[in-house]
């Protein structure tokens, strides 16, 4: 996405119109539309106070993306209890289908004892609890599953 697209979508996510904008900046409209259709570019200092006027970091005006802003938004807002009443396989699965069907289709229980072992392990030499230690094996399976990716292209 081009730096004039992500000016659009940080402005149009906040609500504001280019002349709101424009008069906020003490600049025209029309500069607010050569930015955001990649005509010119804003200096430094009114990348500063865009970003300011949008409540982005500079970085994050620069690398605007709505999906994983509001992604990211609805996680902070999710409540823990919230949270424990979603059913994370039935919802993962329509991107996935894969999670909807497997356990009629696998010996879980297997790899399931082994993850055991693995859990217990890493809790026990690090020290974190319960939930850390799943967050962590978590984490760890994912950058497991990125150097494959990566390889394998």
């Amino acid at each position: 996405m081009s730096l004039g697209n992500h000016l659009f979508q940080a402005r149009r996510k906040k609500g504001l119109s280019q002349e709101e904008v424009a008069e906020r900046l003490g600049i025209s409209r029309q500069t607010v539309s050569k930015w955001e259709t990649d005509e010119t570019l804003p200096d430094i200092c009114q990348s500063k106070r865009l970003a300011v006027l949008y409540g982005l970091s500079l970085d994050e005006l620069v690398e605007f993306d709505v999906g994983i802003k509001e992604i990211q938004e609805v996680i902070d807002s999710t409540s823990e209890e919230a949270s424990d009443k979603i059913d994370w396989t039935k919802a993962w699965s329509k991107k996935y289908p894969v999670l909807a069907r497997y356990q009629g289709e696998i010996d879980t229980v297997c790899y399931m004892e082994k993850l055991e072992k693995m859990l217990d392990d890493l809790q026990r030499k690090s020290g974190y609890n319960g939930l850390d230690s799943f967050l962590v094996l978590k984490d760890i399976l994912a950058l497991v599953w990125k150097n494959r990716e990566k390889s394998s292209q």
